[in-house]
């Protein structure tokens, strides 16, 4: 399951594997690449680039995304959406979403409005994600879509607000993520 952007996306040498994608918004099924980016190509871009750049198919998504079934859809200036259909894969033993699922919707959403914001060869890492669950959420609850935005976009410390969403707009969790910002390590001479 994939949200479909209108554009075809094959299999690349660079990519760990491709799925068949789903029917999403009415649109058709086609390819969707997973894999990584190679460093020295992620290191040109700056964070919307990148991020942009998977939304377009440009890119693969990272694995993670294949397994969570969750997806990127939007980025802008220190904002990012993220969509996903949790399934029975994703249940803990009471049969509700597992926290750790919506947890990870959260830091993700959080993480990449804070990528948005960074020139090319800056990274972030997250230092700290707080969420607070709002309403279970289960396998038959449909898709549901995170909005990430940055609170507070420092030098060196970013701070980032996400909010998930049952698709009639009920409130299902928010969270907050404290990202620390990587700057390029320096060259060296001769290197």
């Amino acid at each position: 399951m994939r949200p479909a952007s209108g554009r075809s996306r094959s299999a690349s040498p660079r990519c760990a594997s491709s799925a068949p994608a789903h029917d999403w918004r009415g649109m058709s099924s086609r390819e969707f690449r997973y894999g990584i980016v190679p460093p020295a190509d992620a290191a040109r871009l700056s964070g919307r680039e990148l991020l942009q750049g998977m939304i377009e198919g440009r890119l693969p998504a990272p694995p993670i995304t294949q397994g969570l079934t969750f997806w990127l859809t939007e980025v802008g200036e220190g904002t990012a959406v993220f969509e996903g259909e949790p399934g029975v894969q994703h249940l803990n033993p009471m049969g509700i979403v597992h926290g750790g699922w919506t947890m990870t919707l959260i830091d993700s959403a959080a993480g990449c409005a804070a990528h948005t914001l960074l020139p090319a060869g800056v990274g972030y890492t997250t230092v700290e994600t707080k969420v607070n669950f709002a309403r279970a959420i289960r396998s038959d609850t449909g898709r549901v879509r995170a909005e990430g935005r940055v609170v507070s976009p420092g030098r060196q410390v970013i701070s980032a607000e996400a909010y998930v969403r049952a698709g009639d707009g009920r409130l299902l969790a928010h969270g907050t993520s404290t990202l620390l910002v990587l700057q390029a390590a320096p060259q060296r001479p001769g290197a």
